[in-house]
């Protein structure tokens, strides 16, 4: 069985939900799916169906939960791994107002005990691996002192696996976008993580482009790379080579074309249930990104999937703006 964290595409809000992470496993069998965030309260009293719902086929798929209480984390934990996720993961990484103020997220760089605490109790209540993903430090923090504390801190509750975005968070005076871009990548910090932690499994996050970079980030000794922004905004470029080039897995790769059909089932499963043709497509925008006519694609389906009674007539019409130009 190939090991699914040497590539993962990352938790994003708004962005990693069912109908992304359907389309991407289409164009890679082997990389890790994360869901969005969701916190532990939402997973104990909100809509489950909504929030924690997937399709067997997007497996391998882990569910990263956001959240600063042990007891909850550990119910929440538990309802994933009964649902079938594969991993469940403990966000630490993300620096929005809205979850600074529920003490989760990136704030929890400066309570690593807490963070101990919450694994610990994650990890006594399920079978299925619990990780975490966190950042580098947070503010005025000296990355070169927490990390190493925080990863050593966590660790030691039983925890062995870490998704680390290499840079800070700023919590006060950066948005949660310029926190994206803004604080300074520093791979090499990452990299010494794994030299004082060998028997950690660490994967790095953050500002990776290309597969190319991921494999040279393999190749000086992580364990795993996750992509984010550009897993989802070029998908082709990422995952339609990841099995061949991360996984060696020697099958045929699918070509855009392909995938684009193979979503047409799936899209029809989604509008008869009464969804919406634009909850998908918004997902296959950056398909055929670099290709001729990838600006065609992206207009017709942009203009045109949120046309009441749209279906997949429109996704076909806007894949003939690329055959057109292939032929």
């Amino acid at each position: 069985m190939r090991d699914a964290s040497r590539l993962s595409v990352a938790p994003m809000m708004d962005w990693t939900d069912r109908h992304c992470r359907y389309l991407h496993r289409l164009m890679s069998r082997h990389t890790l799916l994360y869901t969005e965030m969701v916190t532990a309260p939402a997973v104990l009293h909100g809509d489950r169906e909504r929030l924690l719902g997937f399709d067997p086929a997007e497996q391998p798929v882990a569910l990263q939960l956001g959240g600063a209480d042990p007891a909850q984390l550990a119910q929440a934990a538990r309802i994933g791994a009964d649902l079938g996720y594969c991993e469940i993961n403990l966000n630490c990484g993300c620096p929005s107002d809205r979850v600074q103020s529920g003490r989760f997220g990136a704030v929890l760089m400066e309570e690593p005990q807490l963070v101990a605490n919450c694994v610990a109790a994650m990890r006594d209540a399920v079978d299925v691996p619990v990780t975490v993903k966190c950042r580098i430090g947070v503010d005025d923090q000296d990355p070169h002192q927490v990390l190493p504390d925080f990863l050593a801190r966590v660790s030691s509750a039983g925890i062995d696996h870490f998704a680390i975005h290499a840079r800070k968070a700023w919590l006060q005076g950066l948005s949660p976008k310029e926190n994206r871009d803004i604080p300074p990548l520093d791979y090499d910090l990452v990299l010494q993580m794994k030299g004082l932690f060998p028997h950690l499994t660490i994967a790095i996050n953050g500002g990776i482009t290309s597969l190319a970079q991921a494999e040279r980030l393999l190749a000086q000794g992580l364990d795993g790379v996750m992509i984010g922004r550009a897993a989802y905004h070029t998908p082709s470029d990422i995952l339609l080579q990841a099995d061949a080039r991360i996984f060696g897995d020697d099958t045929t790769p699918r070509s855009a074309e392909e995938v684009v059909h193979l979503m047409l089932p799936y899209i029809d499963a989604h509008l008869s249930a009464g969804g919406r043709l634009g909850q998908i497509t918004r997902h296959m925008l950056g398909l055929f990104q670099g290709r001729p006519g990838a600006r065609g694609w992206r207009r017709h389906l942009s203009e045109n999937a949120h046309q009441d009674g749209a279906d997949t007539q429109v996704v076909l019409a806007a894949l003939d703006h690329v055959t057109r130009q292939a032929a």
